[in-house]
């Protein structure tokens, strides 16, 4: 529902996109009737976009870079800048962090990493949080998260490792299918160059030292070479950029890699748990 209270919560990307857009649709002589119907909105949709009362969603900038982009591409780039916007408050310090990273060294012991996870996967998950987030919401947190994944694909890439806990991978989040499609997916990104997957098992404790024991932990080094780590808990978060805290991070990360499978196991067991053939 368009609100006046909307406009504050808009982000920097989602006004420079609607700015444009009023620009565009001026220039070109069009009422928002007519760019309504052009695209399949109607005016009061337009209005509510330009106005911010209903920030621009995913669907919209699609049609407006199809009906005002005029080949320039400018709605398209606009796209995954607004998604990342639309993340929860307490991840967007950090996601601009993510998709500009040199390396990532990313542990999680509860569900697949965000950067991980299948669409599927990923609307089960936010879907079922608390409170209840309305449909709508959970469409932008899904368009979201999926946007982080054109860092697999960025130049230069990124070098991106992971440990997953043995426990995630038999956690079924929405449904067995869900989970089995899950694991199919972690097996191809495993296949990627710039990606090393690895299966922290669940025995790893029984020596008495269990180097996974204090949850997800994600430390990034940026594009200036230095190191961050990003920790969230309970819709909390914290970016850490002591030098003495993130050394300590890379540390504990380094014994839960040493305590994990080799990549080569940790693939067949994520196949053989998918039931695909290897």
């Amino acid at each position: 529902m368009a609100r006046e209270e909307n406009k504050e919560s808009v982000g920097p990307a989602a006004r420079m996109a609607a700015a444009v857009a009023k620009r565009m649709r001026v220039k070109k002589g069009l009422t928002q009737e007519q760019l309504g119907a052009q695209m399949g909105y109607s005016g009061a949709a337009i209005s509510a976009m330009e106005r911010l009362l209903h920030p621009v969603s995913d669907e919209m900038l699609a049609h407006l870079e199809r009906i005002l982009g005029g080949g320039t591409g400018i709605f398209e780039e606009m796209r995954p800048l607004v998604r990342l916007e639309k993340l929860p408050e307490q991840f967007r310090g950090y996601a601009p962090i993510e998709q500009k990273a040199v390396a990532l060294w990313l542990y999680a012991n509860h569900v697949v990493h965000g950067l991980f996870q299948t669409e599927a996967y990923a609307r089960a998950l936010i879907a079922g949080g608390h409170p209840e987030p309305t449909e709508e919401r959970v469409e932008e947190l899904v368009l979201g998260r999926m946007a982080r994944k054109a860092l697999f694909d960025r130049k230069p890439v990124c070098e991106i490792e992971l440990v997953l806990d043995e426990s995630v991978l038999r956690r079924p989040i929405g449904s067995e299918e869900v989970l089995r499609e899950q694991l199919e997916y972690l097996a191809e990104c495993a296949r990627r160059r710039n990606v090393i997957l690895q299966v922290l098992p669940l025995d790893a404790g029984l020596g008495g030292q269990y180097a996974g024991a204090r949850g997800d932990l994600n430390v990034v080094e940026t594009a200036a070479h230095d190191h961050v780590t990003f920790l969230e808990i309970q819709r909390e978060s914290l970016l850490i950029t002591d030098r003495a805290k993130v050394s300590m991070h890379l540390q504990q990360y380094a014994k839960i890699r040493a305590q994990a499978l080799d990549p080569r196991r940790s693939l067949g067991l994520i196949k053989e748990w998918a039931g695909v053939r290897r």
